[in-house]
C-alpha cells in the first residue's frame, strides 16, 4: 500500500476517532467502504456522524461549509479533504434531484436513505467494526447490484441514480438485480431532467478502461444510451462493409475500439473513440451493383456533430475543440504513405496529433488490425524528433521585410512556401532560405 494512501486513510481514522471522543457516533461510509471491503485503496473517505454542522465546526480548525442545510460539511486535515455529513433521512423529493426537506436522523435511517446496498455499509475504523443494516455485505460477495428499499422509488427520488447504477455496475464489475434493473429500464427516459454537467461527470467515468465497453452495452440494454447518447445509439442499426469492417455495425467497431482503450488513456480518447464515426448513420450510401457500403464525408459532418454533442454535455472548450480534431481527421491516415513528407510533417506538427494517433490505431484494431499506417507514422515522427530544427519556421515576416519584402499577400505566400521546402528537407538552415527569397525577388 502506497504512504499516500496510508496516510488518507490514517487521517479519515483519526477524524473518526476525535468525532468519537466528543461524543458522537461516528463511522466511514458509502464507497470508501464498499472499496475498503473489495481490497481497493479508497481515493477519498466520507464520514457520517450524529455531530451537527455546528458542532462538527467547533471540534475542527478548518472547515467549509459546502450544504450545511443537509448537515454537510468539509473537513480540511492533513493536506486533505474530507466531507462529514450529519446523519439523515431524507423525504418530500420533488425534483428528482433534491429533497424538499432534510431531517437528521441515526445511522441506520442514514443507511436506508441510500441508493445501493454496496453503498450502505458504515465502517468504525476505530474498533475495526463493519455495521450493515441494509444486506450490503451479502450483495458485495455476490457482486450484485441493488437499490436499497424498492427500486422505483429510489430511482423516483433522484434520477441520477439510474447512470449511476449503470456506471457503478461496470466499475465493479457487478450484474444489475433482476428487479433494480427493470426498474432502471422502465424509469430511463427521466435522466433527461438532470443537468448535462451531472450526466456528464459519470459519462466520464463510466468510459474509462477497462470496463468502458461494458460501460457502453449497460447503457444500451438499460434504455439510457438513447436518452444521453441518441447519436450513438443510432450506430446500432448502421452496417459497413466487411471487407474492411469484418466486426459487422458502427457499433460493435466503437465497442471494440472500448475494449482496447490502454489503462493510461487521456480523458478525451475514449470520446474520441465513440465520436468518431457519429456521422455514419446520416451520411451511409450503399452501390446497388457492388453492394458496398459508402460513409462519403462523414469525417466532416462527424466533427460538426460532435462539436454539438460536447457543447451539449457542457465539456470545456478545449477538450471540445481536441476531440472534434480527432474526429475531423482521423480519415488522413489511410493515406499517409501517399503523402509529400511536407503533408505527413504537418500531421506530425499538429498539437492533437498524440490523440489523433491513439485513436488511429485504435481504429486498426477495432476493424481490419493492421497497424502499418501507425508503424509508419511511429517512425516518422522519431525522424521528426531527430530534426528539431524543422519545428519553428525558418524564417518570419520581420526578416522578410528586412529583406525588401512588402507587408501582404506576396508575403504570405512566400512564407508559405518557404514552410512547405522547409518540410520538404529542401530548405535546411535560414540562410539558406534568406538565399532562396533573394533569387524569388531577382526573378520577380
Amino acid at each position: 500500500m502506497e504512504s499516500g494512501s496510508m496516510a488518507l486513510r490514517d487521517t479519515a481514522t483519526e477524524i473518526v476517532r476525535r468525532l468519537q471522543a466528543a461524543g458522537f457516533a461516528a463511522y466511514w461510509v458509502g464507497g470508501c467502504v464498499r472499496d475498503y471491503l473489495l481490497g481497493r485503496e479508497p481515493q477519498d473517505y466520507d464520514i457520517a456522524s450524529s455531530a451537527l454542522p455546528e458542532q462538527v465546526e467547533k471540534l475542527f480548525a478548518r472547515t467549509i461549509p459546502v450544504g450545511r442545510k443537509f448537515g454537510v460539511m468539509i473537513v480540511l486535515e492533513g493536506g486533505h479533504e474530507f466531507q462529514v455529513a450529519t446523519f439523515r433521512a431524507e423525504g418530500d423529493y420533488q425534483d428528482g434531484r433534491h429533497p424538499e426537506r432534510v431531517t437528521f436522523g441515526n445511522a441506520q435511517a442514514d443507511a436506508s436513505r441510500r441508493d445501493f446496498t454496496v453503498n450502505g455499509l458504515f465502517y468504525d475504523p476505530v474498533i475495526e467494526e463493519l455495521h450493515d443494516w441494509v444486506g450490503g455485505e451479502a450483495d458485495l460477495r455476490a457482486k450484485l447490484l441493488r437499490t436499497i428499499g424498492s427500486p422505483t422509488e429510489r430511482f423516483t427520488e433522484d434520477h441520477l441514480r439510474l447512470l449511476r447504477a449503470v456506471r457503478f455496475a461496470a466499475q465493479l464489475d457487478f450484474q444489475i438485480e433482476a428487479e433494480t434493473f427493470a426498474a432502471l429500464r422502465a424509469n430511463a427516459p427521466k435522466i433527461v431532467t438532470v443537468s448535462a454537467e451531472r450526466i456528464r461527470e459519470e459519462l466520464l467515468k463510466l468510459f474509462r478502461p477497462p470496463h468502458a465497453a461494458r460501460g457502453l452495452d449497460l447503457l444500451r440494454n438499460s434504455g439510457l444510451l438513447e436518452q444521453v447518447l441518441p447519436e450513438i445509439a443510432a450506430t446500432i442499426t448502421t452496417e459497413q462493409s466487411p471487407d474492411y469492417h469484418p466486426e459487422g455495425s458502427v457499433y460493435n467497431h466503437i465497442r471494440f475500439m472500448l475494449e482496447q482503450l490502454p489503462a493510461d488513456a487521456p480523458e478525451e480518447l475514449p470520446w474520441a473513440v465513440l465520436l468518431h464515426d457519429v456521422a455514419k448513420p446520416v451520411t451511409a450510401s450503399k452501390d446497388e451493383q457492388t453492394g458496398s457500403i459508402h460513409f462519403y464525408g462523414h469525417e466532416k459532418v462527424g466533427a460538426e456533430m460532435a462539436e454539438v454533442l460536447l457543447q451539449r454535455l457542457k465539456f470545456p472548450r478545449k477538450e471540445t475543440e481536441e476531440i472534434t480534431q480527432a474526429v475531423l481527421y482521423h480519415m488522413q491516415f489511410k493515406d499517409v504513405k501517399q503523402m509529400r513528407k511536407s503533408t505527413v510533417r504537418r500531421m506530425l506538427l499538429r498539437e492533437t496529433f498524440p490523440l489523433e494517433l491513439a485513436l488511429h490505431r485504435l481504429d486498426c484494431l477495432g476493424s481490419h488490425r493492421r497497424l502499418d499506417h501507425y508503424d509508419f507514422m511511429i517512425e516518422q515522427a522519431k525522424e521528426l524528433e531527430q530534426q528539431p530544427h524543422i519545428r519553428p519556421p525558418l524564417l518570419t515576416g520581420d526578416d522578410l521585410m528586412a529583406l525588401g519584402v512588402q507587408p501582404g499577400p506576396a508575403m504570405g505566400a512566400l512564407l508559405a512556401e518557404i514552410r512547405e521546402l522547409q518540410l520538404q528537407d529542401e530548405l535546411k538552415t535560414a540562410d539558406e532560405a534568406r538565399e532562396w527569397v533573394k533569387v524569388q525577388l531577382r526573378g520577380a
